[in-house]
């Protein structure tokens, strides 16, 4: 076992790493310490400034999911985009579940918006699961606030899968789109631009929103397929 296992160890909660592993299908048990996100996240702010943690990151594939977890918080911590995006790229291919997927969202990307569209086109083309989640993820995370172009909606309307985790985040991203951008993201539902199962999902989720009217609502109940 290495140092950092050691110290990763130490923070160990078994029942909490039962309670991830029911969360996260697909992932052997015995992958799981079972470390609350709080205390990685303090973990992670922490270990960024030792030296080793450059080694640990280019030392992949990792053997525990919370190494996973660290390693997509320490992402997320990168303040030099070029070397972020580098790593994040690195990374990507060995993520395997959602919960690592979702917990990676770098801050510095806010900061470069014009070079960050050009990723997240790449990435939501991706055949790989969680690189093709992760890039529309980034889309919804950054762009349908003030950065919104209607045109930018054709990324995951285009997106074809078969992946339950993809097909989510695509209702995920078009349910919010609705919440911010009602006007601009309507008529991909109107014109049919989703699979039906993508459709009726936007739309449930939409419906759980507390950010969509109750009028809203009533209509897109009009729209199911």
């Amino acid at each position: 076992m290495t140092n950092l296992q050691q110290q990763l160890f130490a923070l160990q909660d078994t029942e909490y790493a039962q309670f991830q592993a029911k969360l996260t299908p697909g992932i052997p048990p015995e992958r799981f310490i079972g470390i609350r996100v709080p205390a990685l996240r303090a973990f992670a702010k922490e270990y960024i400034k030792q030296p080793e943690h450059q080694q640990f990151m280019d030392d992949l594939p990792h053997q525990y999911y919370d190494e996973d977890m660290l390693q997509a918080l320490l992402i997320s911590q990168m303040k030099d985009y070029d070397q972020c995006i580098a790593a994040t790229e690195r990374f990507l291919p060995f993520v395997n579940n959602w919960a690592v997927c979702d917990i990676m969202s770098p801050k510095v990307f806010a900061r470069h918006k014009a070079e960050l569209l050009a990723k997240i086109r790449q990435w939501s083309k991706s055949p790989h699961t969680y690189t093709c989640r992760f890039g529309i993820e980034m889309l919804m995370s950054h762009y349908l606030d003030t950065d919104f172009q209607p045109e930018l909606l054709d990324i995951p309307a285009d997106v074809r899968s078969d992946e339950y985790y993809v097909r989510m985040m695509v209702a995920w991203f078009f349910a919010t789109a609705l919440a911010k951008q009602w006007d601009a993201t309507l008529p991909c539902l109107i014109q049919h631009r989703l699979d039906p199962w993508t459709h009726n999902k936007t739309i449930q989720k939409a419906r759980e929103s507390f950010r969509i009217t109750t009028q809203q609502k009533e209509y897109l109940k009009t729209l199911k397929r």
